[in-house]
Parts: structure tokens; sequence; C-alpha cells
């Protein structure tokens, strides 16, 4: 019986019951933002080294992972790049973008 009230509530119009041009918009820093599962190939080679650095670390190699993708993000939006690859050794390196004039 709880239930079917509780859903009953929920399908009607809120407004009736809370005035929205008062409410106020809220942050929940402590939320943990939903993840998703990745498949991301990489060479043995390379996913042997990831583990010898997270090992030396003491971290999970997927969180290494994840923390080295975050830093290229906020380098990314702060104006650095490490997207140029140069050949023909592939080495990456980064470069402040500049705006065109």
């Amino acid at each position: 019986m709880k239930h079917r009230d509780e859903q009953k509530l929920l399908d009607e119009d809120s407004s009736e019951f809370i005035d929205w041009k008062k409410a106020k918009k809220v942050a929940f820093p402590n939320l943990k933002p939903s993840t998703r599962a990745i498949s991301l190939r990489l060479s043995e080679s390379m996913l042997n080294e990831i583990k010898v650095i997270a090992h030396s670390q003491d971290i999970p190699y997927q969180s290494l992972i994840k923390m080295w993708f975050n830093e290229q993000i906020r380098a990314y939006h702060h104006g650095y790049t490490n997207l140029s690859v140069s050949e023909p050794s592939k080495t990456y390196s980064a470069k402040k973008k500049t705006k065109k004039s």
C-alpha cells in the first residue's frame, strides 16, 4: 500500500508542494561520478611498462592510467596539448596552444 502511495506522489506535479522559484542549485562535491568500462588495446610491452611504473608508485595500474588521462585533459584545457606526434620516432611533445590572430 505504501509503495502505491509513494508512486502516486511521484507521478503528480510537484509544484503543488514545492515552490521551485525559491529552489537553489547545490553541488555534491563528494559524489563520485559514474564510471564506464572501456576496452583499450595496448601492446604487451607498453602494458608491462605501465604496470612497472604503477608498482613503483604503489598504485594499481588502472588508477595510474586514469591519473595520466586526467592530467592530459587538464593540460589540454589549460592550453597545453600532447597531441603532436613527430616522425619517425613518434615521440610526443607538449606544446602550448597559441591563438591565431
